[in-house]
C-alpha cells in the first residue's frame, strides 16, 4: 500500500513539474509569439470601445480615429480615408482582433503601456487620457500620388527613404475599407468580412509585403552587385559574348534575351541594356551557387524583413542548386523559383542607394502623448550589410547608366539624379496565366546632384491573364516616376 502511495506521489509530482515547466515555456519563451497570433483578441477585447488615440499621417492628416456613438460597446473606430491606408493601418474589430499597426501598436494607441499608465507617481492617484496618438511616416499626397498613378491595376507601389528606412508610401491594389469590419454593428462587421474572404480579388492581402512575385530583371542589380562583391565581375572584365541565346550546362534549353535581341558585353553594357544570357551565365557559370546565395540572403532574401507590420512574407532565392546549373541561370535573372515582394526589391535597391546598408523599415515615426509629449520615436537602425560601400557606389552609377541610356530613360526627372532597373517577369499556369503574361516591374532611387539619394521606389504592375506581354519600361516606369514627381514635390529630395 505504502508503495503505491509513493508511486501515485511521485506521478502527480511528475505532472506538476511538467505544468510547471508549461507554464513557464507559455509564460516566458513564447509569450511575445502568442501576443502577436492574430487568432489572439484578448487585448482587442479589453481595449474595445475603449479611448484610443489617433493615427496620423507624416503631414497630418487624420487616418484613424476614434468617436463616441453610444450603445452597449460605446466607441468605434472610423478611417477617414477608406482604402487608402487599409493596408498600413489595418482594421479594430471586436469579432476578428485586429491587423497592421493596429494591432502592432495596440497598447500605445490605447494607452496600456507601463509608461503611459505610470508617467509618474501622482498617475497613480489621478485619471488621465494615457492614448497617444501614432504618426506615420508615410505622406498622405504621395500616398494618394500612388493610388492615383496605379489607377484599377492589381500591383503595389513602395517608396522608402534608404537613409532610415522610413516608409513614404505602401499602395497596393485592390485595397478594402476597414470601417464596416470595425464598427459597433456586429452584423454589419461579419457581413463586411464575410465578403472580404469571398473577393477573389483578395482585397485584405496586402501585396506589397504579404505577396511574393518573380521579380526578372530587377533582380540583376543583385546578380551584378554579387560579381562585384566577390571581385569575379569588373566594369571591363569579364566580357560576355554578344548572342541571341545562352544554353547552361546540362540542358539544351536555351535562355533568350528580350524579343529575341543579341546583346553582351562587360558589366556596365548588360545592365544598360538588360540582357539575359550573360546575366544567365554570369549566375550559372562565372559565380556559382554559393556566391549568388549567399549575396541574395546579404540583401535580405530567405529572411522576413523586421518591418513594423505585421506578417510581412519572407522572399525567397533557392539555396539547393547542386547538379541544378539551369535552375540557377534562370534564378540569377530572377525566374523560375525566386520571389520577392515588393517591399524586399525595394530593400535591395535601398542598400545600393545607401552606401551598401539596408535599414530596417517601419511605418512609426513617433508616439504621441495627449498633452503633446512624445512617447516613443523610432530610433534608425541598419538591418544588415548587402555590400561594400566601394561596390554600392558601382551599382549606383550603374543604374544611373540605366536611366541616361538604356531601358529606364523614362525615368530620368529635371534637377534629379535618378537610377533605376526594370523588369519583365514571366508568371507561370500556377499564376493564373502563361509565359506570355508578365509582370511590369521597377526600382529606382533618387536624390540631388550633390548627396546621397534620399528615395527609393519599387513598382510592380501584375500581369493580366491573357493580357500578354507587359514591360517594366513601358507599364511600371510611369507609374514610379509620377510617384517620384509627387514624392519630390512634397519635400523628398532636398527638402
Amino acid at each position: 500500500m505504502n508503495r503505491q502511495i509513493r508511486l501515485v506521489g511521485l506521478g502527480l509530482l511528475v505532472c506538476f513539474a511538467v505544468l510547471f515547466v508549461q507554464l513557464n515555456r507559455l509564460q516566458f519563451f513564447e509569450r511575445s509569439e502568442l501576443e502577436e497570433n492574430p487568432l489572439n483578441t484578448r487585448d482587442i477585447v479589453r481595449d474595445f470601445g475603449e479611448p484610443r488615440g489617433d493615427i496620423l499621417t507624416i503631414d497630418g492628416e487624420i487616418v484613424a480615429t476614434t468617436v463616441d456613438v453610444g450603445g452597449q460597446l460605446r466607441r468605434e473606430r472610423q478611417y477617414p480615408f477608406g482604402e487608402l491606408f487599409a493596408h498600413v493601418t489595418g482594421y479594430f474589430s471586436f469579432d476578428f482582433g485586429a491587423d497592421g499597426v493596429e494591432r502592432i501598436y495596440n497598447d500605445e494607441l490605447a494607452g496600456q503601456t507601463a509608461g503611459q499608465q505610470f508617467g509618474s507617481f501622482a498617475d497613480l492617484f489621478r485619471d488621465n487620457d494615457t492614448t497617444g496618438d501614432l504618426v506615420l511616416t508615410l505622406d498622405a499626397t504621395v500616398q494618394e500620388a500612388a493610388r492615383a498613378a496605379l489607377g484599377d491595376r492589381n500591383g503595389s507601389v513602395v517608396v522608402m527613404d534608404p537613409r532610415d528606412g522610413s516608409i513614404v508610401a505602401l499602395w497596393s491594389f485592390p485595397s478594402y475599407d476597414p470601417g464596416p469590419l470595425s464598427g459597433t454593428d456586429l452584423a454589419v462587421a461579419r457581413a463586411a468580412r464575410e465578403a472580404l474572404l469571398d473577393d477573389p480579388t483578395k482585397p485584405d492581402l496586402a501585396r506589397s509585403y504579404r505577396e511574393r512575385y518573380p521579380p526578372g530583371s530587377t533582380f540583376k542589380i543583385v546578380t551584378a552587385s554579387a560579381g562585384l562583391s566577390s571581385g569575379i565581375v569588373g566594369l571591363a572584365d569579364p566580357v560576355f559574348p554578344a548572342v541571341a541565346e545562352y544554353v547552361p550546362p546540362l540542358t539544351t534549353v536555351p535562355i533568350t534575351n528580350f524579343r529575341g535581341s543579341i546583346c553582351g558585353g562587360a558589366l556596365p553594357e548588360i545592365l544598360r541594356v538588360s540582357c539575359n544570357t550573360a546575366f544567365a551565365e554570369m549566375g550559372a557559370e562565372v559565380l556559382g551557387p554559393e556566391v549568388m546565395v549567399e549575396t541574395a540572403e546579404d540583401f535580405g532574401f530567405n529572411d522576413a524583413p523586421p518591418v513594423d507590420l505585421p506578417a510581412a512574407a519572407e522572399s525567397v532565392f533557392p539555396t539547393d542548386f547542386e547538379r541544378d546549373i539551369p535552375r540557377l541561370a534562370q534564378s540569377s535573372i530572377g525566374q523560375n523559383d525566386v520571389a520577392a515582394t515588393p517591399l524586399q526589391m525595394a530593400l535591395a535597391t535601398a542598400a545600393i542607394a545607401n552606401g551598401g546598408v539596408i535599414m530596417e523599415p517601419h511605418v512609426m515615426d513617433r508616439i504621441v502623448a495627449a498633452d503633446g509629449d512624445i512617447i516613443d520615436e523610432w530610433g534608425a537602425r541598419s538591418w544588415r550589410r548587402a555590400l561594400r560601400e566601394v561596390d554600392a557606389a558601382t551599382m549606383r552609377e550603374l543604374m544611373i547608366g540605366v536611366v541616361e541610356a538604356g531601358t529606364a530613360t523614362s525615368m530620368a526627372i529635371p534637377g534629379v539624379v535618378v537610377g533605376a532597373k526594370t523588369g519583365t517577369a514571366q508568371t507561370t499556369a500556377s499564376d493564373g496565366g502563361t509565359a506570355d503574361d508578365t509582370h511590369a516591374w521597377l526600382v529606382a532611387f533618387a536624390g540631388p546632384a550633390e548627396g546621397p539619394a534620399e528615395l527609393v521606389v519599387a513598382v510592380i504592375v501584375e500581369a493580366v491573364p491573357g493580357g500578354g506581354e507587359q514591360t517594366g519600361g513601358g507599364v511600371a516606369a510611369p507609374v514610379a516616376r509620377a510617384v517620384l514627381e509627387a514624392a519630390i514635390a512634397a519635400g523628398g529630395v532636398g527638402g
